[in-house]
């Protein structure tokens, strides 16, 4: 499945080598065909494709349940500590290949521990590969624990419970979020959870508004204090809440493919993101679960790029809205806002 959308060769070229950051990017989602054929060979009572070829079909999604079932089977094949820490390593080498230069990967562990892994041994493959991938592939990784909205409560105590414990918290984990279908599960049960995440000094980062009304962007804000809003896609049907978002620089973190893929939007072209940016709302752009939708961040930012009509300029601007939302120290943020400022100069010289 591929939803490549054209654009100048030469804007792409630019953006091949654009130094970026991203903010929504989910570890397991990011898993390539490659490894995902890999992991399921390891374990072959999988119900998933051992032939990555044959992935192509099987991430071909009817609706977003189908999406979380899919996800959720791919989920099975990660059963051991190598397993994860092979992924992570892995997720890290692709996004250095499109010169990410900073990411904050969401992460469920509560996925990984109710399968049997032991969570210290979790932290340690993944802090390993967190710290390996910076020393070798220049890319710095952080991580957002991750409620899985689908398994109810039992998850978000055992996600809290890891994000928290001393013994246990990775010294990579800077923020808490909450996904999975928003349908059914409200976002307001979640506040306790939130408020001891805050509380341990984790900045609050749940998706709302993907697939249901902006009411649950608004519950989102009230009750989990959300400091950025994963997709946020519904806010363009709430003047007022575009008006909120903007004013208190509230960041989305807009995932374009992804939302066409899961049936959350129709088409590309009827994509929220244009109202956005007119009512001043600060955008970032951001590749979800790549392999799964047939894009990967580089694609996404050609379909900014279409979208919005930008050119190198606009797409620098882009790339630096990723930086100032996200939440690295302000030396790292300006280290890579002045790489990306450094390389536009340069390909833009006569």
């Amino acid at each position: 499945m591929s939803n490549a959308v054209p654009a100048p060769h030469d804007l792409r070229a630019y953006i091949a080598g654009l130094p970026k950051a991203e903010l929504h990017v989910h570890h397991v989602g990011s898993a390539s065909p490659r490894i995902v054929a890999e992991l399921a060979a390891r374990h072959p009572d999988a119900k998933v494709p051992t032939d990555p070829e044959a992935l192509a079909d099987y991430f071909t999604f009817t609706d977003f349940a189908h999406f979380v079932e899919v996800y959720l089977s791919v989920v099975d094949v990660i059963r051991t500590p190598e397993d994860v820490r092979l992924l992570t390593y892995e997720v890290a080498r692709e996004l250095a290949r499109q010169q990410v230069r900073y990411a904050e990967l969401t992460i469920t562990p509560y996925s990984s521990t109710r399968r049997g892994i032991d969570a210290k041994a979790f932290m340690d493959a993944i802090e390993d590969a967190r710290k390996a991938a910076e020393k070798e592939l220049g890319t710095v990784l952080r991580w957002c624990f991750d409620i899985p909205g689908e398994a109810g409560l039992e998850s978000a105590e055992e996600t809290v419970r890891l994000a928290t414990d001393d013994r246990l918290r990775p010294e990579g984990l800077v923020s808490f979020g909450l996904g999975g279908p928003e349908i059914g599960v409200p976002r307001p049960q979640f506040k306790p959870y939130f408020d001891r995440a805050i509380a341990a000094g984790l900045r609050s980062v749940p998706h709302a508004g993907e697939t249901t009304g902006p009411g649950t962007v608004w519950d989102a804000l009230t009750y989990l204090r959300a400091e950025r809003i994963g997709h946020g896609t519904s806010s363009a049907q709430d003047e007022k809440l575009l008006a909120h978002l903007a004013a208190e620089r509230i960041p989305l973190e807009v995932c374009p493919t992804s939302n066409i893929a899961t049936r959350a939007v129709a088409n590309l072209d009827e994509h929220p993101v244009k109202e956005f940016v007119r009512a001043g709302v600060l955008v970032t752009i951001n590749s979800d679960d790549p392999p799964m939708f047939g894009t990967d961040l580089n694609n996404e930012y050609a379909v900014a790029a279409r979208l919005l009509d930008l050119d190198e300029h606009g797409l620098a601007a882009l790339a630096k809205n990723a930086v100032d939302a996200s939440f690295l120290d302000d030396a790292g943020k300006s280290l890579i806002k002045d790489e990306i400022d450094t390389y536009t100069a340069e390909w833009l010289a006569p």
